[in-house]
């Protein structure tokens, strides 16, 4: 897999105001973020996400709908998790494995 180190400043947890803002993904079997907070919207499940880093990292998803689907274990995701409305979800990449791990931030 090639570097991305050009986009090595978005996966960053410390952004600048220059970065990029969150932007919104549809949920689908397979997203494609490109910075570290990403809110997703719809009710598909996903099973894959497209790493923007070849090394370890770690991902912020936030799931807008009020229903949002589990992960699924069909593809990268090494675990099924239901992500709950407006709570971080985060996903640390295992470049070992290949495949996220997801948590969910507690209230």
């Amino acid at each position: 897999m090639p570097s991305n180190d050009l986009i090595s400043q978005q996966l960053s947890t410390v952004q600048s105001g220059i970065q990029p803002k969150p932007n919104t993904v549809a949920s689908a079997a397979t997203v494609a973020p490109t910075n570290f907070l990403t809110l997703i919207s719809g009710t598909v499940a996903i099973a894959n996400v497209t790493p923007p880093a070849d090394g370890a990292h770690l991902l912020c998803f936030i799931f807008t709908t009020t229903t949002p689907t589990a992960f699924t274990t069909t593809g990268n995701i090494a675990y099924v998790m239901t992500p709950t409305q407006n709570i971080p979800t985060f996903l640390v990449f295992n470049p070992t494995t290949g495949k996220y791990s997801p948590g969910e931030l507690t209230t």
